[in-house]
């Protein structure tokens, strides 16, 4: 379990090591390069993932419930740290809440449980990111209305692939293909440019990384806990929802802080040590997962 976990994370930090090497270098500005992966290659990844998904939402409606309430309440456990660690609670909550469901819950899914668990990782993964791209973005803009968040990429092109998905809707294949290939380019480049801005990171902000590697998962799994004595998941769905509970904080965060320019040094120390911290936790959490 060890190994199955440690060959999903290495890619993460491999890529963002030769990214931190690249900008030690080359002291690249990555600013529209961002900018573009949040306009057209995420939502790409978005699209291509829940449009090829053929899958009744209805199933998982108690998931969905309980996902929301893990992101949600994390935050709110999570808060009363902010004034202990004396930081932002923009920079510091919205990583506590929004974990790494997509490029490390999902194969995680695919690799402890098989085929039959990619559409229950893939209903947290929606809640997740729709979540972060509402909730979250509020919390950063506090002026952002819904017509607002509506016309988002990442909105648009995940309400465009659940219709989509939803419906069996047939895509031409090449067209399909050329999505995915577009939308393939986006977790690379969030890894790489996650990388660069560490070479900016200051090293007095180390322990706000530390923290957030214990707060995060603690948070998360004390919220499953609470949500176990009230909900009655079926078991694979609450195996998931374990996992999703122990998931370090998503690269995402740190994207999302460059673009609102919400302390991104501090968002970057927080996710990186935070999934260098997973090497530990997620092992621990895969075993009770699996009933171990």
């Amino acid at each position: 379990m060890i190994i199955k976990v440690l060959s999903i994370i290495f890619p993460v930090f491999a890529i963002a090591g030769v990214g931190y090497l690249y900008g030690r270098y080359k002291r690249p500005d990555m600013t529209q390069v961002n900018q573009l992966n949040m306009d057209l290659f995420l939502p790409a990844l978005i699209f291509s993932a829940l449009a090829s998904k053929s899958f009744d939402l209805t199933l998982y409606v108690d998931l969905a419930l309980a996902g929301t309430a893990v992101v949600l309440g994390s935050g709110l456990l999570a808060w009363p740290f902010v004034r202990l660690l004396k930081v932002d609670y923009k920079t510091f909550i919205p990583p506590m809440m929004f974990n790494n469901s997509g490029n490390m819950g999902l194969p995680l899914a695919l690799l402890a449980f098989g085929e039959k668990a990619v559409p229950v990782a893939v209903v947290l993964f929606i809640i997740e990111m729709v979540l972060h791209f509402t909730v979250g973005i509020y919390m950063l803009d506090r002026r952002i209305n819904v017509f607002t968040l509506l016309k988002m990429p990442m909105i648009m092109s995940t309400i465009l692939g659940l219709l989509v998905g939803g419906f069996g809707m047939p895509i031409w294949e090449p067209l399909s293909i050329m999505i995915k290939m577009i939308g393939d380019v986006a977790i690379p480049l969030l890894l790489f440019s996650l990388g660069v801005r560490l070479t900016g990171i200051s090293y007095k902000d180390w322990h706000l990384g530390v923290a957030g590697a214990v707060i995060s998962p603690a948070t998360g799994l004390a919220m499953v806990w609470l949500i176990s004595l009230v909900l009655e998941l079926p078991p694979l769905q609450q195996s998931m929802l374990i996992i999703f509970g122990a998931l370090p904080p998503a690269v995402l965060n740190f994207l999302v802080s460059e673009q609102y320019k919400q302390e991104p040094e501090k968002v970057a120390s927080i996710v990186m040590l935070a999934n260098l911290g997973s090497i530990v936790i997620m092992p621990f959490a895969l075993a009770v997962a699996l009933g171990f």
